[in-house]
């Protein structure tokens, strides 16, 4: 038996952005964000494709998702924003809301602004939802209603 040579710095496997967890991500959470994508969440496919619609309108990409594979999608990116599609009781997307919390909190900013699709009109506080959610848009969804939140959002993101 020969003994194996050792391993080519070239052929080491080597981590990338994408492969980072959470706690790696903070030192360079600002050159990670892309400010030009939004996480569009819900578990209606046909709502997902109305609410991506309305962000290209606004000269960004959705990044379209249902609530189970969402938490692998907010691993390999920093979206600018997130649109939750909270269904018919506000609860579709709750097994995110700790991930985008932890992300949150690792950025020192509230990155990425998170929208919540409601069926309910008010405010995150009066309807008693998470502190993760920065906005609440009530449905029906429409372009008039939810394309000047995003593109407020991801303008205060920018600057």
């Amino acid at each position: 038996m020969s003994a194996r040579p050792p391993m080519s710095p070239l052929n080491r496997e080597t981590r990338t952005v994408k492969h980072l967890d959470l706690s790696e991500r903070g030192a360079s959470i600002g050159m990670v964000t892309d400010f030009s994508q939004v996480l569009v969440v819900g578990k209606s496919p046909i709502n997902r494709v109305v609410v991506s619609k309305i962000v290209e309108k606004s000269g960004l990409k959705p990044i379209s998702e249902s609530p189970e594979t969402a938490a692998k999608a907010l691993r390999s990116l920093i979206p600018g924003a997130i649109v939750l599609d909270g269904g018919a009781d506000n609860k579709d997307c709750d097994r995110l809301l700790s991930g985008i919390d932890a992300l949150r909190r690792t950025s020192g900013r509230a990155l990425p602004s998170v929208v919540l699709l409601s069926t309910k009109n008010g405010t995150p506080e009066s309807l008693g939802l998470s502190s993760v959610i920065d906005v609440v848009v009530a449905k029906p969804i429409t372009p008039e209603r939810l394309q000047p939140v995003i593109d407020r959002l991801i303008g205060l993101c920018r600057s």
